[in-house]
């Protein structure tokens, strides 16, 4: 009678019984065990040292100064002596709440942020409009748009401080061949506004157009089919499918826009360089960062400029608030 092997595998094919697979060591276990758990590590912590050097440089740039300049606008402290703090409370605040220089400066901003945003973003719509279509050489005139926006501020400002020149200035040459008399855009109460808000308006209406281009790009092209279906014209069309569709898109523009123009520096700064930060002879177009950087660097009250800094900050948080509230609204309504 045959003897039963019941450990021995089964003979192949050919008669030869396959080879067994080797058996690890306990060596080669703990290895592999060593291996596994370092790839967990690395794909759990991975990550977070990859956007580790943006939170360091947070930490070190965004936040550690926002809270040191917190904390000076309740101490009276000199630019002369900035380690030398006397504890004031809210006295700061309430001393720039009390200057009319403030109130002129918020004032100043108000006006020069809505004269700039309104028509910046009204053209930009409509360049995004006209770029939407298919144009030859579009990418060129793209090119073109963003151009403002990466030329130097300082450069685009001095540009235009010779064009608004009140004897030599082209804008003046232009409005004498019309018959207009020349203006004083520098000292005039309202004309140094428009002049520095055509800066902001040159700048950032490319910018602009190009984040409206790429939300018209994304709209269903079945919109405008049905929509043409029905009869409706290229008007009716840019009414009733475009700017619906942008309302998001349109929001954000003007909270940045809104963001900018609170925080508007270097143009008015540049507009009349002979009077620096006092933003003209009669702070006709001083703006909330211009009074700030008077009273920190030119009159040397870091406290007093720690506090402005910290009311613009509270200013952009309502700001954001707002935002928020009626993106809430608009995603509940559509």
């Amino acid at each position: 009678m045959p003897t039963r092997h019941d450990s021995a595998a089964p003979p192949t094919e050919g008669g030869a019984a396959p080879a067994r697979p080797p058996v690890e060591s306990a060596a080669e276990e703990r290895r592999r065990a060593r291996l596994s758990r370092r790839w967990q590590r690395d794909v759990r912590w991975s990550p977070y040292a990859f956007v580790s050097p943006f939170f360091l440089l947070f930490v070190a740039f965004g936040l550690f100064p926002l809270l040191y300049t917190g904390w000076a606008s309740l101490h009276a402290v000199e630019l002369t002596a900035p380690t030398d703090m006397s504890w004031v409370g809210l006295r700061n605040f309430t001393r720039i709440f009390d200057d009319e220089f403030f109130w002129n400066a918020a004032r100043n901003t108000l006006i020069i942020g809505v004269i700039s945003t309104v028509p910046q973003l009204m053209m930009a719509l409509g360049i995004a409009h006209i770029l939407n279509y298919k144009l030859r050489a579009s990418t060129f005139y793209r090119v073109v748009m963003l151009a403002p926006y990466a030329t130097s501020i300082a450069a685009a400002t001095l540009v235009f401080v010779l064009l608004f020149g009140r004897d030599y200035g082209m804008i003046n040459w232009g409005l004498g061949l019309l018959g207009f008399d020349h203006i004083d855009w520098q000292n005039g109460e309202w004309y140094s506004k428009i002049a520095v808000s055509t800066i902001v308006i040159w700048r950032w209406t490319g910018y602009n157009a190009l984040i409206y281009l790429a939300a018209m790009q994304a709209i269903p092209q079945d919109l405008y089919e049905s929509a043409a279906l029905d009869g409706a014209s290229r008007w009716k069309q840019f009414l009733h499918v475009t700017l619906p569709s942008l309302r998001p898109t349109i929001l954000f523009t003007v909270v940045v826009s809104t963001i900018g123009a609170s925080q508007l520096f270097a143009e008015p700064l540049l507009f009349d360089a002979n009077k620096g930060a006092s933003g003209g002879s009669q702070h006709q177009f001083q703006t909330l960062g211009l009074y700030l950087y008077e009273q920190g660097w030119v009159n040397q009250h870091l406290g007093r400029a720690s506090a402005i800094a910290w009311t613009m900050f509270l200013i952009l948080i309502v700001v954001g608030i707002v935002n928020y509230v009626i993106s809430r609204r608009l995603r509940a309504s559509s």
